[in-house]
């Protein structure tokens, strides 16, 4: 069995998170970490939609916390920056946003079901 080498963030997500830098490498780690596991009990393909949607949320978790801290100084443009960032997040976990249209994920895993399963 051959191994499998990480698939790319999908480009939308890349896209929408590219102010973000920080952001898209996290989810890379994260589709790393799921190409690096030996076996798995779901489709690779499932695992890594969970790993990045988890992800995800956590940036949502944070945008939310820089949010919060801004709204705490009182500073208007930076609670802006944290709303615009937060409403990104959001798109960005979203099935009609950031994580619709996977299918250069879904065509990677089915390239490569031979090195996935």
């Amino acid at each position: 069995m051959t191994r499998l080498s990480p698939q790319p963030v999908p480009k939308n997500l890349q896209e929408m998170l590219k102010d973000y830098p920080g952001h898209i490498k996290r989810l890379q780690q994260q589709l790393n970490c799921v190409a690096e596991e030996p076996r798995s009990v779901s489709p690779k393909f499932e695992v890594a939609i969970w790993m990045l949607q988890g992800q995800l949320k956590e940036f949502i978790r944070e945008a939310q916390a820089e949010l919060e801290d801004a709204r705490e100084d009182g500073n208007s443009s930076m609670i802006a920056m944290a709303k615009e960032k937060e409403v990104l997040m959001f798109r960005a976990r979203s099935s009609n946003g950031g994580m619709k249209d996977l299918h250069d994920l879904w065509d990677y895993f089915e390239e490569n079901k031979d090195a996935s399963q």
